[in-house]
């Protein structure tokens, strides 16, 4: 909840990463992995990219975004 007198918002927030922490931009109760388009609820947010500017759900979307064949050789090693 931003204001206690104003609408939280229902749907997708708009947000702004920042280095460690980020700002809402537009009320909502969540925003959609980059990678997986999953929702990520607000309080549940952990994963992100400031140059980007995009969230991520799980550890393994960040490394499908900036590191694409990283997951695919990991697989295939014995």
């Amino acid at each position: 909840m931003l204001n206690k007198f104003g609408p939280s918002g229902h749907g997708e927030a708009q947000v702004q990463y920042l280095d460690g922490d980020f700002r809402v931009i537009s009320p909502g109760t969540y925003v959609r992995c980059a990678v997986t388009d999953a929702r990520i609820p607000l309080d549940e947010l952990k994963y992100w990219s400031v140059d980007l500017q995009e969230a991520y759900a799980i550890p393994s979307a960040v490394l499908q975004r900036h590191f694409p064949g990283a997951l695919k050789t990991q697989a295939e090693k014995p």
